[in-house]
């Protein structure tokens, strides 16, 4: 088994160093293609990314950015928050990254408790947060506009900063180094606060090592070869859009950058990615639209379901690694040039395997998509443990399971069932608290929250989180992660699924509707009717019910939905309901709609509760 020292052994320990490495080693190769401002898509290769780098960073240092010291960053997915990214490391500062759909408490929570002194922020709509922080006066030194204009005495351009830095480099060429020298792989890189479910964000400290060891560990698997591209589009101020920047450096490839949700379908036309990562909210969208696209008795409706049950035939065997029967495979191909040829063509036509993370992906929707010829691999990992801690591999698929441990990472299963971690991607600890810090960390094993098992292949099964499960009034546990992973996958209309049941006879559901895939079931029967009165049309209400069936045929008895309710809007940030990384909130959704889970037991159905 390879040790995380021996993955270590003579590579670049740093984040400024890993990044010198790359330059050195392929400066000429394409690093990263974006849209610029007359949305064409433009590129730039290693050498010029070392450049654009050395001059933030000497702009920063320029500034009085001193070792450690916090720099937020609060904007989109876009390539100039790498380069930010890159330079506050490389200048020995630590980035403070924040989802730029953070407001309110939360945001002034993390700017006090981080002591972030300078800001990388987007445009004006960020600078407004900012300026209404209670401490932005006497806190933030200086703040870095990326687009746009704002009038004030603490605000510098993006270009002003890169023409600061070409003149500190003028006087002082080696500033940048100096500094560097200073950073150790045990310097604060970066702070990342988890949004939890209850409560204020932690920040969670995490070191040059815990990116560098996640590189050279992702590396060492063959995952992604060093002539792809790979799409991101996931948000840095997450540590599974962050950690791929890095891993990016370690293995070469290119990667396409542009985080806006509504640009994705059209990115991956243009860009023809390899790989791309996601949510499993993402990979379960792209089935609902493409189930829902015909009708379920026309022609097209038919061949599509025809060509997905060959492909679930062909399963068996092509995850054995056998050859097709001789029918099986000319169905198979047939199966392909009809309909799975033009799903692949949506994805850009190159797609090699997908990555689904942050949370649990349905078997079926794996499956799913495996049988029209496209692998997606799941990994697991925490905000704690630098984003990757198993992650399973294209070539070697395992449905149910989110991989194997990245080499250098020790795990054991706890005796309740939870999942311990060791090795350099666990986090320092917890920013400013200490407290909290002890009760997660043991002896160098962080301790997941989350319950889980490793099958006879050491590949991990997650079951749920331990605080998460539901005990029945007739005292039978049930893991809500699952039964909202399966109605998701299962139903097609459906946006959002809280479980609830806590001390209750039996499981009831809370759903959000998607709701372009309602108003196209709206247009095919006909019905003209404002959005909210179709959630209550009962014709709609028994499609939905009648796709819960389907779903509670693979449930446990005690697990099934016996009573649902259709809510008025989705959950967001801006109401609470969800996380900025869009975790669902279970405690303050079920208290929010009390009245509702109430009214799902008024009349409880006899006989359900063993």
């Amino acid at each position: 088994m390879t040790t995380a020292e021996e993955i270590l052994k003579d590579k670049p320990l740093t984040i400024g160093e890993l990044l010198q490495w790359r330059v050195k080693k392929t400066p000429y190769a394409w690093a990263f293609k974006y849209r610029d401002a007359d949305e064409q898509w433009t590129r730039v290769n290693w050498k010029d990314v070392g450049e654009v780098v050395q001059q933030l960073a000497a702009g920063l240092l320029s500034l009085g950015l001193k070792l450690e010291e916090r720099v937020a960053i609060i904007a989109k997915t876009r390539v100039e928050w790498i380069f930010a990214d890159l330079a506050v490391n490389s200048a020995g500062g630590a980035t403070t990254a924040i989802y730029p759909n953070t407001s309110g408490d939360d945001f002034d929570h993390i700017m006090r408790d981080s002591n972030s002194v300078y800001v990388f922020a987007e445009d004006a709509d960020q600078m407004l947060k900012l300026i209404q922080f209670p401490d932005f006066e006497k806190q933030v030194r200086k703040v870095i506009l990326l687009e746009g204009e704002y009038q004030s005495d603490k605000v510098i351009s993006w270009d002003g900063l890169l023409a600061l830095g070409r003149e500190t480099l003028e006087k002082h060429p080696d500033a940048v180094a100096k500094a560097a020298a200073k950073v150790t792989a045990d310097t604060l890189a970066t702070l990342v606060y988890t949004s939890g479910t209850t409560g204020l964000p932690k920040g969670v400290e995490l070191v040059h090592r815990c990116w560098t060891y996640e590189s050279w560990s992702v590396a060492t698997l063959g995952l992604i070869e060093t002539s792809a591209t790979l799409f991101l589009w996931l948000p840095l101020s997450h540590v599974f859009g962050k950690v791929l920047t890095s891993i990016q450096m370690a293995i070469g490839f290119t990667s396409g950058v542009d985080g806006r949700i509504d640009k994705i379908i059209p990115n991956l036309a243009d860009l023809k990615p390899d790989v791309m990562t996601g949510a499993p909210r993402i990979f379960e969208k792209v089935r609902a639209a493409v189930m829902l696209k015909f009708p379920r008795n026309s022609p097209k409706g038919r061949i599509a379901r025809w060509a997905f049950a060959v492909g679930r035939d062909t399963r068996p065997y092509r995850l054995a690694g056998k050859k097709l029967p001789p029918h099986l495979a000319a169905a198979y191909a047939l199966a392909d040039k009809l309909v799975f040829s033009q799903l692949k063509e949506q994805m850009g036509g190159n797609i090699q395997f997908l990555v689904s993370g942050s949370a649990k992906l349905s078997r079926q929707v794996l499956g799913w998509f495996y049988s029209a010829g496209i692998t997606i691999v799941e990994g697991y990992g925490l905000t704690e443990t630098t984003a990757i801690s198993f992650v399973g591999h294209w070539k070697e698929p395992h449905f149910g399971t989110v991989g194997w441990p990245l080499p250098g990472t020790e795990v054991k299963i706890a005796e309740d069932g939870e999942i311990l971690i060791k090795g350099p991607g666990v986090m320092r600890g917890y920013h400013n608290n200490p407290e909290l810090t002890a009760e997660v960390l043991e002896d160098g094993w962080f301790h997941s929250g989350d319950i889980g098992r490793l099958d006879e292949s050491g590949s991990l099964i997650i079951t749920d989180r331990k605080k998460d499960l539901l005990k029945t009034s007739g005292g039978k546990y049930v893991a809500p992660a699952k039964v909202e992973t399966l109605l998701a996958a299962q139903v097609p209309y459906v946006s959002q699924v809280v479980a609830v049941g806590d001390g209750r006879k039996y499981v009831s559901a809370l759903l959000t509707m998607d709701r372009d895939n309602v108003l196209r079931w709206a247009r095919r029967r006909g019905i003209d009717l404002p959005y909210q009165e179709i959630l209550e049309n009962e014709t709609f209400r028994n499609t939905i019910e009648n796709y819960i069936e389907r779903a509670n045929a693979r449930l446990e008895k005690w697990e099934t939905v016996k009573r649902f309710a259709i809510l008025p809007a989705e959950f967001g940030v801006a109401d609470g309901g969800v996380t900025p990384s869009m975790k669902i909130r279970r405690a303050i959704i079920t208290q929010r709609y009390k009245d509702v889970v109430d009214s799902l037991y008024d009349e409880e159905p006899a006989g359900d509760d063993d």
